[in-house]
């Protein structure tokens, strides 16, 4: 039941909040206060639930699995402390973004701060599990950081197309997204000592439910509530951003609704008017039924390949599905 993951995230997030106090401190104070903003701001905690629910799959104790989780939770917030400078985001988690209250350059080195942490987190590991396992641990995190970094990258790129394709947005979408669950679910269990097939098994459910939690996220950014996002609903649209949404609705209108999106597509002087008409071409297109689609099918893509590890720890697998299936559900 959907009541007892949340319930079960609530004291994950509880712990890690407090390593992250632990690990997250030092003297220059305005620089500490700047990388702690979002995380004081909340959030959900999704990815260090994935990296304590995997680890937990293959019999690590969940003490141990809150310091990898830590450090997954650090990189992400860094990512996002950088994205927010380079979309102009005035707000993340209903709160100011980091660059709006402290500034651009200080915001800057907040993240590069968090992503030093990150491996400190990670780090605390020394002497608690094997070496070896921690070497991989790590070399999975830098894969997540690069990977995460091109795929911020595409995204980019992509606002300054008008022909990108499927293939390329699911491209996108598994190295900006999906790629960090899949690196949590791995780093959780590599820690734990799974073997190499559990691990392929393990990272192809996080990678698909990372892919389709993506495309739901952007669904949301087109039919969402402000007061769930916690940002402007359209912002999507205005930033020029190339989701499946768009990417359908382009190649499924005529030419002159299809100049209607381009004419506002990543237009910051649009007005409230212009992004309520596009988003209403592209609803009308037909493209959420076929985003819709495409989520489920890689949620179930997922599910599948869970279904195929075998555990001792059931609850952690039930968790687990519960987790993709909270990720994945449809929230409109």
């Amino acid at each position: 039941m959907v009541e007892e993951l949340l319930s079960y995230a609530a004291e994950i997030a509880v712990k890690v909040n407090s390593i992250i106090d632990e690990v997250v401190r030092g003297d220059e104070k305005h620089l500490y206060n700047a990388s702690l903003h979002l995380l004081k701001a909340g959030g959900k905690r999704l990815r260090p639930l994935l990296t304590v629910l995997s680890a937990r799959l293959f019999g690590l104790d969940e003490g141990l699995a809150l310091y990898p989780a830590t450090s997954v939770e650090l990189l992400h917030n860094f990512t996002l402390i950088h994205d927010d400078i380079m979309d102009r985001d005035d707000f993340r988690r209903g709160v100011p973004t980091v660059h709006k209250v402290y500034g651009e350059a200080m915001a800057i080195l907040a993240g590069d701060l968090l992503f030093s942490k990150s491996y400190e987190a990670m780090l605390r590991l020394v002497g608690m599990v094997p070496n070896d396992l921690i070497i991989k641990a790590v070399r999975e995190l830098t894969w997540a950081a690069v990977t995460v970094a091109e795929g911020q990258s595409l995204d980019m790129e992509f606002e300054r197309r008008d022909d990108v394709k499927i293939g390329e947005y699911l491209t996108m979408v598994f190295k900006k997204t999906a790629a960090l669950f899949k690196a949590c679910a791995y780093i959780g269990g590599v820690v734990a000592g799974a073997s190499d097939e559990d691990l392929a098994k393990l990272c192809e459910f996080a990678k698909n439910i990372g892919i389709a939690f993506q495309i739901r996220d952007d669904e949301l950014g087109l039919v969402g509530d402000e007061k769930v996002l916690g940002k402007p609903v359209f912002s999507d649209i205005r930033e020029g951003k190339k989701t499946l949404l768009i990417i359908y609705a382009l190649n499924n209108v005529d030419s002159h609704r299809r100049e209607l999106i381009l004419r506002n597509l990543g237009n910051a002087q649009a007005c409230e008017a212009d992004l309520r008409q596009v988003a209403k071409i592209v609803i009308d297109s037909g493209a959420l039924e076929f985003s819709d689609r495409v989520a489920e099918d890689y949620s179930q893509r997922g599910l599948k390949a869970l279904d195929e590890i075998e555990t001792q720890d059931l609850k952690a697998k039930k968790l687990l599905k519960d987790f993709a299936s909270f990720l994945t559900k449809r929230l409109y």
